[in-house]
C-alpha cells in the first residue's frame, strides 16, 4: 500500500467519537531492534513539530524492555515492532455501511484442548515451583473472509460495541481490533491512567441470570486475586515514570458488561514525571501486565518458551498521540490480523494461576473468541 493510502480508524478517538487518520505525510517503522531508537526519535520529532501519530506497537517490542528478554526476540515475525503514520489531524470517521453478506469462515482453534492442557501443565509446574504467580497463556485461531477489512470491521462493530476498537490499514496485514481494554491514556497535563482487565464470565440467558453471573464474578476470590496481581504489577510499572506518591487506585474490581461477556476491571492513575519521552513511557509500561502475568519478565520468558509463534500485534497496543502530549492506547486483544491472501489469525487466552484448571481456562479462551463468530 502506498503511504498515502494508509489509514487508522478509532471507534473512540481524540474527539471522543469515531475518528479517522488518513493520508500520512510519513510512515515510521522499526522492523529490528537496532531501528527502535530511531523510530522513537522520529515519533518524538513529529509530535514536537505539531503532528499527530497513529499506529501500533507489536507485543514483541516487549522483549526489548529488559536486558533479560532481548535474546528472546523472535526473528520469524511478519509485522514491524513499531509502525506509526504521521498525520496533520484526525477527521470524523464515516462509518462503512454494514452488509448482510459479510461473513467469516468457522473459527478453527489451532490448539486442541489436549494441546492446551500440555501447555497449561508446564505453566502450572512453574507456578508450583515459585517462578511466577500468573501467566497469560494464549493460542491462535484461524479463519478467513472474502469481505474487505473495512466491511468485516463494520460487521464486527455492529455486533458488539467496545470502547477501544480500532482498524489499522497499513498494507499487507490489516488489524481489526475489537478491544474492550484500555492499556493507558495520558492527558496533556500528565495524568496517566490504566484500566487492566482480569476476570471473565459469560453473559446470562436472562436478566436475572445475568445479574447472578455478574455478582458471582464480582465476589470471586480467584478473580479478585488475579486482578489484584495485575493491579500491583501496573502500579509498579507506572511508578517508574510517575511522581513519587502519585500512583492511586480509584477503582478496584469493577465488573463491566459487554455483549458476550462480563469483565472485571480496575483503574490506576498517576502524575507522570516532567519531560518523560515516548520511549521511556513505553519501556516502563509495555507490554500491559494483564496479558503477560506476574512477575512480568519471568512470565514473558515462560510465554516465549511455551507459545510456538510470535503474538505480533495481538497483545501489543494500537493508539494515537497528539501534539500536546495527550495519547491513548488499547490492549490489542480481540484483534484480527487480516492478511493479503484473506487468511485471518486471532489469538485468545487468559491468566493461569495455581488454582486454575486447564479445561475451564480453555473454555474461557474460546468464550472470548465469540466476538468474531458471525454465524
Amino acid at each position: 500500500m502506498d503511504k498515502h493510502g494508509a489509514n487508522v480508524t478509532f471507534d473512540r478517538g481524540p474527539s471522543g467519537g469515531g475518528d479517522r487518520f488518513a493520508a500520512p505525510s510519513e510512515m515510521i517503522r522499526a522492523d529490528t531492534a537496532d531501528q527502535v531508537d530511531a523510530a522513537f526519535e522520529a515519533m518524538q520529532r513529529a509530535q514536537s513539530d505539531g503532528k499527530w501519530l497513529a499506529g501500533y506497537v507489536s507485543y514483541e517490542f516487549g522483549y526489548l524492555t529488559s536486558p533479560k528478554l532481548e535474546r528472546l526476540l523472535p526473528t520469524d515475525r511478519a509485522l514491524p515492532l513499531i509502525h506509526f503514520g504521521v498525520f496533520d489531524a484526525p477527521q470524523p470517521a464515516t462509518p462503512t455501511a454494514v452488509s448482510a453478506l459479510v461473513d467469516l469462515d468457522p473459527l478453527q482453534p489451532q490448539w486442541t484442548s489436549d494441546r492446551y492442557a500440555q501447555a497449561f501443565s508446564t505453566v502450572h509446574d512453574y507456578i508450583g515451583a515459585g517462578d511466577i504467580y500468573q501467566v497469560n497463556l494464549t493460542f491462535p485461531i484461524a479463519t478467513r473472509s472474502d469481505a474487505s477489512p473495512d466491511a468485516l470491521y463494520a460487521k464486527l462493530r455492529e455486533r458488539q460495541a467496545v470502547p477501544h476498537g480500532a482498524l489499522v490499514n497499513f498494507g499487507e496485514t490489516a488489524l481489526l481490533s475489537r478491544s474492550p481494554e484500555l492499556f493507558f491514556s495520558l492527558t496533556s497535563t500528565g495524568v496517566l491512567t490504566t484500566r487492566p482487565m482480569k476476570g471473565t464470565a459469560p453473559r446470562g440467558a436472562t436478566p436475572a441470570q445475568d445479574d447472578t453471573v455478574r455478582d458471582a464474578l464480582q465476589s470471586s476470590e480467584k478473580n479478585r486475586a488475579e486482578n489484584l496481581m495485575i493491579v500491583d504489577l501496573l502500579r509498579n510499572d507506572m511508578s517508574r515514570v510517575s511522581e513519587i506518591g502519585s500512583v492511586k487506585v480509584p477503582e478496584l474490581f469493577v465488573v463491566e458488561r459487554f455483549a458476550t461477556l462480563h469483565q472485571m476491571t480496575s483503574c490506576i492513575t498517576s502524575q507522570i514525571l516532567p519531560d518523560t519521552t515516548l520511549k521511556e513511557l513505553f519501556v516502563a509500561l509495555f507490554p500491559c501486565g494483564s496479558i503477560t502475568g506476574a512477575p512480568k519478565v519471568r512470565a514473558m520468558e515462560i510465554i516465549r518458551e511455551i507459545e510456538t509463534q510470535p503474538r505480533e500485534a495481538y497483545c501489543g497496543s494500537i493508539g494515537w498521540i497528539a501534539p500536546d502530549g495527550a495519547m491513548e492506547f488499547n490492549v490489542a486483544i480481540r484483534t484480527l490480523m487480516y492478511r493479503a491472501d484473506r487468511s485471518i489469525q486471532m489469538n485468545v487466552g487468559g491468566g493461569v494461576v495455581y488454582d486454575s484448571t486447564a479445561q475451564d481456562e480453555y473454555d474461557e479462551a474460546l468464550l472470548k473468541s465469540r466476538f468474531a463468530d458471525l454465524s
